[in-house]
């Protein structure tokens, strides 16, 4: 039902003339006319982009009506979802971003933007935190949690290989218990939240734990619509990552595990080929220098690299 908000829009070049009152007078307006009517109603001065964007939109709202025939109860059904998505919505929980996330507009928006040759984008989603704290190269972002200790480092590059200076890197992720910060009452707003800055050689590096698979929240409209369609809320483990760097266009994606059971069947769409790692697994005795823990350090563990190719421009 919530489809009549959030339905992909392409935005061509529209053509549609500015109706007067002799074309489509307001008193004969019908289900054929009435979407030449409402374009027919834009100030002369609208924003041509704003123009095209609400004519799109309009377009495949009242398309979806007619070939749905949408009844009057489903249409209040789904209004009566957006004020409930509202009413949950706070800083900590953002349902229209799930709401977009789990229809996978926000995941087209990705794809349509993405530039031939960077790192494929994804899903911001709906826990980032802001103004996370500072972690130094090869930093310790675990802390104190249980868990798997697993390594990640890279490089930021542009599309050509050339070094990117001073990229800075926004890094979050779930804790052991599948949840965020912004989600948990019992970890630090910033727990699993760090900002990074590459050094000299255009190299990332710190430690944490294994990202686990989590399921969305699914208590409110988003959940409903997913019961309704036989969809599980479950998302692959991953890692979240913002790149920006001066002269290049921001990165925001996230990176997942080859071996997670729920790869192929993310909720919220987010995976795309060049957004598969693999860790591998160390021995015991081999940790290498060049990383800080803040407890002991641990015997067996995983490396993973990830590189980012940024956008110029």
């Amino acid at each position: 039902m919530l489809t009549v908000l959030i339905l992909p829009i392409r935005f061509p070049a529209l053509s549609l003339a500015i109706l007067n009152e002799e074309d489509a007078p307001m008193r004969t307006v019908t289900a054929d006319n009435i979407t030449e009517v409402f374009t027919g109603y834009f100030g002369e001065d609208t924003d041509p982009r704003v123009r095209d964007v609400l004519t799109a939109l309009a377009q495949h709202i009242h398309d979806f009506v007619l070939e749905t025939r949408l009844t009057h109860d489903e249409w209040r059904k789904g209004l009566e979802s957006l004020e409930w998505a509202a009413r949950i919505t706070d800083p900590e929980r953002n349902e229209f971003v799930l709401l977009s996330d789990v229809m996978g507009l926000s995941s087209l928006v990705d794809m349509v933007n993405s530039v031939p040759g960077a790192t494929s984008s994804s899903v911001l989603g709906p826990f980032h935190v802001s103004n996370p704290p500072p972690l130094e190269i090869g930093g310790d972002m675990r802390r104190d949690f249980e868990g798997e200790v697993v390594l990640v480092e890279g490089i930021v590059r542009d599309i050509d290989g050339a070094p990117v200076a001073g990229a800075e890197i926004d890094i979050w992720q779930t804790a052991p218990n599948g949840m965020y910060s912004s989600q948990d009452p019992a970890q630090d707003v910033h727990s699993f939240h760090a900002l990074m800055t590459t050094d000299a050689t255009d190299r990332y590096a710190f430690n944490t734990v294994k990202p686990v698979s989590y399921t969305v929240p699914n208590d409110g409209p988003v959940g409903q619509i997913l019961d309704a369609a036989g969809r599980h809320p479950w998302r692959p483990s991953h890692l979240h990552f913002i790149v920006k760097a001066e002269g290049c266009r921001d990165l925001v994606t996230e990176v997942f595990a080859a071996d997670d059971p729920y790869l192929d069947e993310d909720t919220v769409f987010g995976v795309r080929e060049d957004l598969v790692m693999s860790y591998t697994p160390q021995p015991a005795g081999s940790f290498p220098d060049g990383f800080t823990m803040s407890g002991k350090v641990p015997g067996e563990y995983s490396r993973v690299d990830i590189d980012f190719k940024l956008a110029r421009g």
